[in-house]
């Protein structure tokens, strides 16, 4: 039997290597619960670009095998790229529960081109529900040098977190003191 892959392709791949795209339109759309993969989906029949970031979650099954599903990285958030049309497209799925406009457009790609980065990483990512207030930083080696984001302590680890700030969310990976640098 086939494996299931991962539907990392629900978006277009060149949506952030538009020079357009800092001047498009963005909406964040709630999705009514558990939805974002239904949204996704009639998003790419209906050819509307969009961005849903999904992560892989592994888990034990009730009959002891290691199993994989993926995720959306944001509950209930697929974010939406075009003008009036595309929003009215994505709110007549039914899928879509409430939206808003972006006001600060380039600020917020910037942050999904780095949450982007981040999954493209493949590290264990965790969602972060929460962003708490801490030191701003920048990794300066490793595999994720040049990543800024905030510091936060869980677990007697020093997670760096990259949010999106126009949401309050955002994910999460381990790294060491010795990597980061205060901005």
């Amino acid at each position: 039997m086939p494996l299931l892959k991962q539907e990392t392709d629900l978006y277009p791949r060149d949506l952030f290597e538009s020079e357009l795209l800092d001047s498009e339109t963005w909406w964040v759309m709630y999705t009514l619960s558990r939805q974002e993969k239904k949204l996704m989906r009639q998003l790419e029949r209906l050819e509307i670009p969009f961005y849903g970031p999904t992560i892989a979650r592994r888990y034990r099954a009730a009959n002891g095998r290691l199993r994989t599903s993926f995720e959306p990285l944001f509950a209930n958030y697929v974010f939406v790229c075009g003008g009036e049309k595309s929003r009215y497209g994505a709110v007549c799925t039914g899928s879509v529960s409430r939206w808003l406009p972006v006001h600060s457009p380039q600020e917020f790609i910037r942050d999904l081109r780095q949450i982007r980065d981040l999954i493209a990483t493949e590290a264990p990512l965790a969602p972060e529900q929460r962003i708490e207030a801490g030191n701003r930083v920048r990794v300066k080696s490793g595999p994720f040098k040049g990543f800024e984001g905030i510091v936060i302590r869980r677990e007697n680890q020093v997670r760096l977190l990259v949010s999106v700030r126009y949401m309050g969310q955002g994910a999460s990976v381990a790294l060491d003191d010795c990597q980061l640098d205060a901005i």
